[in-house]
């Protein structure tokens, strides 16, 4: 099998990372990779904010804990744990925004996290892609940090990714549901 499909079938969602932080090498590199994606008409209307500023993640994280404190059941009993963090503790979190106006910005989106999820397991870099920060993001403060963020006037939170070095052991493979391609010939 080729190096590219033996990636993707090693990629797991990580949830438990050191704190090393990645390098910048490393990291421009999921990046260039991010940019690289396909998208609707080539419009490339997404944006990346790339935090890896430890004040500004428990920030969001504190914000995460009050939103998520008057929420659905599963995520109060979360956010009342004291080692709660949204981002499982990533060292570095990837907010992937896109322009609220363009038809397919959420598939463009998606095309890019895969990129980034692809390029940071070839490169030894845990990662995870998740939707949830949109929970505490499309609140009356959550849209302030938006901004604070840097995310363009006019665009939305459409997912995060987080990145960092794994801890403990990896994630074995959630069994693939069957009978899910149809081929006509």
């Amino acid at each position: 099998m080729n190096e590219t499909l033996e990636v993707i079938k090693r990629r797991r969602s990580i949830r438990k990372y050191k704190p090393e932080q990645i390098p910048d090498a490393d990291l421009q590199a999921i990046m260039e990779a991010a940019i690289w994606a396909p998208s609707a008409i080539n419009q490339q209307r997404w944006h990346f904010t790339v935090i890896q500023n430890k004040d500004l993640l428990n920030e969001i994280t504190e914000l995460a804990r009050e939103v998520m404190k008057s929420g659905p059941e599963f995520f109060a009993k979360r956010a009342q744990d004291p080692n709660f963090s949204p981002f499982f503790h990533a060292p570095t979190v990837i907010v992937i925004s896109g322009d609220a106006g363009a038809r397919f910005i959420q598939l463009d989106c998606a095309l890019a996290a895969q990129n980034i999820l692809i390029a940071a397991e070839s490169l030894g870099i845990g990662s995870c892609i998740m939707t949830s920060p949109e929970f505490f993001f499309s609140t009356e403060k959550g849209q302030a940090l938006l901004k604070r963020l840097g995310v363009p006037e006019g665009y939305k939170h459409i997912c995060t990714v987080t990145l960092g070095y794994m801890e403990g052991e990896r994630p074995e493979p959630k069994p693939r549901r069957e009978n899910t391609v149809t081929y006509l010939r």
